[in-house]
């Protein structure tokens, strides 16, 4: 790789100027720029921007860190904070912590090494308990989980009510045992499991532990916890899956077993995929606004970088139950 000393031997000037062409200082004289940029064509030569930022203090790059970029949910945010950055000049570098605080802390140093402008970050349950007492040096914004105390700025649907909205229309299709299948260990399942359990006990039901399963939000997962709740003595009528990982892992135990959705067991998850809509039969879902999730995190984030100041901002943002057939009651 060339250096920029090269580049200031193939332009015939020295490194200082060669590093003001690439600052973009203004009194520089217009034939000597053209040398610097020609060379620096020629020879391909790429800045080493960890040491620009070290210099300047500046940088225009944000960090992004999600707990699994398989889950859909995260593939789509990401691609709208990516949106979102470049229209304001802004690139991203992406980070999978694996819902392991230990990997999600080394992405964090690194970020923190590449002197980013700031963090968009979903964070671990670990993490979350001591958000507060976290030196994380730079602007941050929460996506998807955050402390109800925490003083960071944070983007998140209403997820209580997304589940009560869920649950709810279960009961109104006629549905009783309704089992439910949530990712263990975050703050989203918790507050998804209140939610179911507010619309069951407004019926008059009280959630029984027999129906409900707290496992990682992976699609084995959600496969094998399916299973069990179909192995209980009274299985359960209808199924709750609480991310499209888990809806998906309930899917395949469901045709494991062969069982008709709904006419069997009727299922319900969250968040939409081109899959959900396209099996048969179509599978009811709750839409998470991820455009606007991602748009708003990384607006927040952009404002925080320009003014540190400012107070904290919370938006909290609701889902859309998008009825499907797997989820309506057949009609004797």
């Amino acid at each position: 790789m060339a250096s920029i000393k090269d580049v200031a031997e193939a332009a015939g000037v020295s490194t200082a100027t060669v590093s003001r062409v690439l600052s973009e200082y203004p009194y520089i004289r217009p034939q000597v720029r053209e040398r610097v940029l020609a060379a620096i064509a020629q020879l391909e030569y790429r800045p080493n921007q960890i040491a620009r930022n070290l210099r300047s203090q500046q940088s225009n790059t944000i960090g992004l860190v999600v707990s699994d970029i398989r889950n859909p949910f995260f593939t789509a945010v990401s691609r709208a904070v990516e949106d979102t950055a470049y229209l304001h000049g802004f690139s991203v570098l992406l980070c999978n912590s694996d819902e392991d605080p230990t990997k999600e802390a080394l992405y964090l140093r690194l970020l923190r090494d590449e002197r980013v402008a700031g963090i968009i970050l979903s964070p671990t349950y670990q993490t979350i308990l001591h958000i507060n007492s976290l030196n994380l040096e730079l602007p941050t914004v929460l996506i998807d989980r955050a402390h109800k105390n925490s003083d960071l700025d944070a983007v998140l649907l209403d997820n209580v009510a997304a589940a009560y909205h869920l649950t709810k229309h279960l009961l109104d299709q006629g549905f009783q045992r309704i089992g439910a299948v949530f990712g263990g260990g975050t703050t989203t399942g918790i507050d998804r499991q209140l939610g179911y359990e507010e619309a069951l006990r407004e019926r008059g039901l009280v959630s029984s532990a027999e129906y409900i399963k707290d496992v990682q939000p992976r699609v084995d997962a959600g496969r094998t916890a399916t299973l069990e709740l179909l192995m209980v003595a009274q299985p359960p009528d209808a199924i709750l899956a609480s991310n499209s990982l888990l809806t998906a892992g309930a899917l395949k135990a469901l045709r494991e077993r062969k069982l008709a959705i709904p006419d069997d067991v009727a299922l319900v998850g969250f968040d939409d995929t081109t899959w959900a809509e396209l099996v048969q039969p179509s599978i009811t879902i709750m839409a998470q606004p991820t455009d606007e999730i991602g748009r708003t995190a990384t607006e927040l984030l952009l404002q925080r970088v320009a003014d540190p100041a400012r107070s904290a901002r919370k938006v909290i943002l609701q889902g859309e139950l998008r009825v499907r057939q797997s989820s309506i009651a057949r009609r004797l």
